[in-house]
Order: C-alpha cells, then structure tokens, then sequence
C-alpha cells in the first residue's frame, strides 16, 4: 500500500506511513504561500502541501496566512492602495490593515509576496518581491503537475475565518464546493483535502459534497474549545463529520508545564474514534522549539527539528504540519528504515 493512498481507502484512517505536509510551502527557505515555497517542499519530500485560503471581493480563493495583507505582502508600500487601509473587528479582536476583501483579483495580482517573519528568517527577504499570489486553484494545478503515477502530491487546504468571511457576504463553504466542483477536485480519494479550525464550515461542506466528497481535517485549538473537541466525546463527535484531527506540537508532545510527555493519550484516542492525527507546526527555530531541543539562546537559531519530529513520530501520529519539510522527511524515512530492520 502507497505512502500517498487516501484516507478513504481503509477502513481505519491510520495511514501505512506518517505524511509529511509542507505548511504554506517550505516557509524556513523561502517566503510562505509562493510558488517557489510549494515546488520547494514537493523537492524536499512533502507529500501534501498546506495553502490557507481567504476570498477576494470578487469572490476568488486566493492563498494567503490571513485577510490582512501588510505582513505577507508589499500593499503598505503602495500608495495607490493607502486609502484602502481600515480597522475591522475578526473574531472578536479590532485588526488594522489591508483586507483581501476590499480588493479583486486583479488587484491582488499586482501585489508581491514578502516575507511574514523577516527577524525569524532574514534569509528569505532577499525573496522579497520576486513572486505574486496565488489562486487555490494555481496550487491545486501544481500539485496535479507535479504528481507522478508513484507519487501523488495532495493539497491541503486551510479555511481561514470562515464564519468571519461570510459575514462579509462571502460564504466560503458555498465557494470552496464550487470551486472543488469546477476543478474536478471533490473526491475523497482526490487532490484535496480540508481543514478549518471551524467545525460549522466543515459539517457545511460536507452537506454540499457528500459523503464522498473530501478528507475533512478538524484543526484543534490550543484554548478551552479545543480542550473540549479532544476529549473521547469531543472526538467521536468530529469523527462523525471529519477523517482526521490536527492538534498543535505542544497539545500532542508537552504536559502543561512544557516538559516532554512519554505516551499521547490524544494520539491514541483519536485513533480509537477512527481519526488520523496530523500536527501542526514544526519549525526549526529556538523560538518554536521545546527547551530540551534547542541550540542556544537565539529566538532565530536553528534546534533540533528532526529530534521534534522523531518524537512526534514515536508518539504514533499519522502527519506532520511543517515549515521545513526536509527535517520531517528524514525523521519518517528513518522511521521506515527501522521498521524494516
């Protein structure tokens, strides 16, 4: 059985090996949500690629971490677009920026990529300018692009403020299932799959698709809602609606005072409730790190990712969310090499 064979193929949603999934691309190398971003994380060994999704005033799905454009793009330096610049309340919090919304397509297209955490990467602002935004659409078709009969590349694609989105007059659950309908893209067995932190999106695009319709991912909070979605009830209650759940690194590997747990219990039930268990993110600086995996004291240095992944591994999970996909693709081929031994 193939590392990439979908979820819907097996009865249980374990996968026969642990996924590695290229968060926004290879964002530790280049900047996040860029073509060059994808095509390097398919380089380095990721199997499925993690765009998060927002909508333009248009109605177009385009690929960005958030609405607000200034830390992933140059719109602050535009001075065509100054007067574009408001104050909005998302998700209970006031946001002051550049919004997806207030702009077309054609808009976003003139704008340019930078990098989200220059004091983090400075490496990858020399990348500054060089790459556009993307569609959903364009990292579905570079996926299909670059899949071969032995390795299928797979989208996974993040909802972002969904709830928040349609109170705009933007019903994202409506988009994406039209959008997925169009492409050809709402098998289970498909290039997509779909993650949202919230459940009502989900449970919504289930009821548009089908229950063949695509793998459905639950992101997991780290506050008192995802408290609730991870106990046995919380999990069967997603496990009714989604094939897999997606906890943080900390929530599946750090007891609450931030020491390293031997067992998952998470792990273990979520695989009881019939769910995979991807985990999000992996990254390689100190700032990300737990203590005992760190190299020093610099935020910006590089720990031991790999040692991250190798624990996360061992504490059974079935993927790993990641911002350097090469560290996570040495941990799960050293893995194969030991079950094999």
């Amino acid at each position: 059985m193939r590392a990439t064979e979908s979820l819907a193929v097996r009865a249980a949603t374990r996968l026969p090996r642990p996924v590695v999934i290229g968060h926004r691309g290879a964002p530790a190398y280049r900047p996040e949500h860029t073509s060059a971003s994808f095509e390097l994380a398919i380089g380095l060994g990721a199997e499925v690629i993690e765009p998060d999704v927002v909508v333009s005033r248009d109605g177009v799905l385009i690929v960005r971490h958030e609405s607000e454009l200034s830390l992933s793009t140059d719109v602050a330096t535009r001075p065509e677009f100054a007067g574009r610049r408001t104050t909005r309340d998302v998700d209970g919090q006031p946001c002051t920026g550049w919004f997806a919304e207030d702009f077309t397509l054609d808009e976003l297209r003139t704008l340019r990529a930078v990098e989200r955490m220059p004091e983090l990467r400075p490496l990858n602002s020399a990348y500054d300018g060089r790459f556009g935004i993307l569609t959903l659409a364009e990292v579905i078709d570079l996926a299909r692009t670059r899949s071969t009969a032995e390795r299928q590349i797979r989208v996974l694609v993040e909802l972002k403020h969904p709830g928040w989105s349609a109170e705009q007059g933007l019903p994202m659950a409506e988009l994406v299932a039209a959008e997925l309908t169009r492409l050809g893209a709402t098998g289970a067995d498909g290039p997509v799959m779909v993650q949202s932190f919230e459940p009502a999106v989900l449970r919504d695009l289930r009821a548009l698709l089908g229950e063949s319709g695509p793998q459905l991912v639950q992101l997991v909070d780290d506050c008192a809602a995802g408290d609730r979605m991870v106990t046995p009830a919380g999990l069967r209650e997603i496990s009714t609606y989604a094939q897999a759940i997606a906890p943080s690194v900390e929530r599946v590997l750090l007891r609450a005072d931030g020491r390293p747990v031997r067992r998952s219990t998470l792990v273990e039930q979520a695989h009881r409730a019939q769910l995979a268990v991807f985990t999000w993110t992996l990254r390689a600086e100190n700032a990300f790190l737990p203590a005992h995996l760190r190299a020093g004291d610099v935020p910006a240095g590089l720990g031991d990712a790999v040692g991250v992944a190798r624990e996360l591994l061992a504490l059974g999970v079935d993927g790993l969310i990641t911002d350097s996909p090469d560290h996570a693709a040495q941990a799960v081929a050293e893995l194969a090499v030991a079950a094999t031994a």
